[in-house]
């Protein structure tokens, strides 16, 4: 693709990145086949193609965004199918990131746009603000089919109440910073987790489910006091204002343990949240303070999956047989490119594992995408849902608690992270996603009292 900067844009380092993205697009259109919203919508300003467009002529033009040119950012998803498929390498990725930050920094949102961002913004990355709000939207429940009838932006409303939990589960250790987890028997490793935001308040049994897992295996978990949301969610919405803080706030506690007793890893349970980290050291390399200490942190970030993968495991205590439909998430599937281990676990752990039609096309969830684009986002959980029923699984298995939320708030069938279906098969407790089905098995007598769900903080 042809740009026309001018050696004073060049200048910027943020417009010569953007010039060599762009440089590589070849308008070949293979992203528009793997694109969720080009699929759904049929549009091209709702592809790859057509945003990279958008995002050029803005750049170039250096002109405020336009309302239309807003709507058509705003529904990627940024699942980066495109970049999984796009032959010439076009980093979307941050040309993405550059047109959100751009249009965050020159077009005013319509009032009611602006204020559920800002609520978003303020609860979805603090645990304990959340808690309280998905508290009081159980209250609110019953209005969200009047709600979805009524139109923007009162179905926004209707999805967060849909999507939030009718029972909350318990605070526990795995959910809470400072707290350490010694290895069972000789330790082989250190870890660092990812306690995160709305993971720790929405399920915080997949992080007690890895707990148990690693110490099993030899290896001490670690959640570093200090450490807390990713900063993705705003990151996403192009508020790097408050992203940054949250990114050098956790490397600043990271640094902590790895310059201390040291860290074999930093584990990620949420591989929305995995991908932003791995990407600090390019967030952040702009800062002399913290490009260093980035590239440090990036290094070591791993989906549980991926470390899981470099562990001698031992023989599974329990073959089920289970047919585990796995759902790929996006930001870990195109984001990290982590495909094959999710699945070599489970295959080597007895479960029979099945493939989903259209695998590759996004659930919906997207971090905040199923709230600020409830629409759009319907329309993909019920296409993920049917493709996954057509394969009659026994229960869905997947990396991303935002992709857990959105398929299960559409179907019977338990959805669940791996990494609690892999602490079962390894001595582990019954998921507590088995509860109220003929799937909940009973309880091993290899499974000791050290493998019950850790104690309530």
């Amino acid at each position: 693709m042809q740009t026309s900067f001018t050696l004073q844009q060049l200048a910027d380092p943020r417009i010569e990145e953007a010039d060599a993205i762009l440089r590589k697009c070849v308008h070949c259109g293979f992203c528009l086949a793997t694109c969720p919203t080009y699929v759904e919508l049929g549009n091209e300003l709702d592809s790859p193609r057509g945003r990279i467009y958008l995002i050029k002529d803005m750049l170039e033009a250096e002109k405020p965004a336009t309302a239309e040119v807003a709507l058509h950012i705003d529904r990627c998803l940024s699942c980066f199918s495109c970049m999984t498929t796009c032959p010439s390498g076009v980093d979307y990725m941050h040309l993405l990131d550059q047109g959100r930050r751009h249009i965050e920094e020159t077009y005013r949102r319509p009032w009611h746009d602006r204020a559920l961002r800002a609520v978003l913004a303020h609860v979805m990355p603090y645990p304990a603000r959340m808690r309280v709000a998905l508290v009081t939207a159980r209250y609110g429940r019953p209005l969200a089919p009047l709600l979805a009838r009524m139109g923007r932006p009162f179905d926004q409303l209707a999805m967060m109440l849909r999507l939030a939990p009718k029972r909350l589960p318990a605070k526990i250790q795995a959910s809470e910073t400072g707290h350490s987890f010694p290895a069972h028997g000789a330790r082989k490793g250190r870890v660092a987790l990812l306690t995160g935001c709305a993971q720790s308040v929405l399920d915080p049994g997949i992080n007690a489910a890895t707990i148990r897992l690693l110490t099993r295996l030899g290896i001490e978990v670690v959640l570093p006091k200090g450490e807390g949301c990713c900063g993705g969610l705003v990151h996403h919405m192009g508020q790097d204002e408050k992203a940054l803080p949250m990114a050098r706030a956790n490397i600043d506690a990271w640094l902590k343990e790895i310059d201390g007793e040291g860290l074999d890893a930093i584990l990620v349970t949420t591989s929305g949240c995995g991908t932003t980290i791995k990407d600090y050291a390019h967030l952040l390399k702009g800062e002399h303070a913290y490009r260093e200490k980035a590239e440090r942190v990036s290094a070591l970030a791993l989906d549980i999956s991926e470390y899981l993968a470099r562990l001698d495991l031992p023989a599974p205590r329990r073959r089920t047989g289970l047919k585990v439909a796995y759902h790929a998430a996006c930001s870990l599937q195109h984001g990290q490119k982590v495909v094959k281990e999710p699945r070599t676990l489970l295959a080597e752990a007895g479960f029979e594992v099945l493939g989903i039609p259209e695998g590759h096309l996004c659930c919906g969830s997207a971090g905040t995408y199923n709230i600020l684009e409830p629409e759009i986002a319907a329309r993909l959980r019920d296409r993920k849902t049917a493709n996954i029923e057509s394969v009659a699984p026994e229960v869905v298995a997947t990396g991303n608690i935002g992709c857990i939320t959105q398929i299960g708030s559409a179907m019977e069938i338990p959805v669940l992270h791996t990494v609690e279906l892999l602490d079962w098969a390894h001595g582990g407790p019954p998921p507590e996603a088995f509860a109220g089905h003929a799937l909940e098995p009973t309880r091993s007598k290899a499974a000791s009292s050290s493998e019950r769900p850790l104690a309530v903080s």
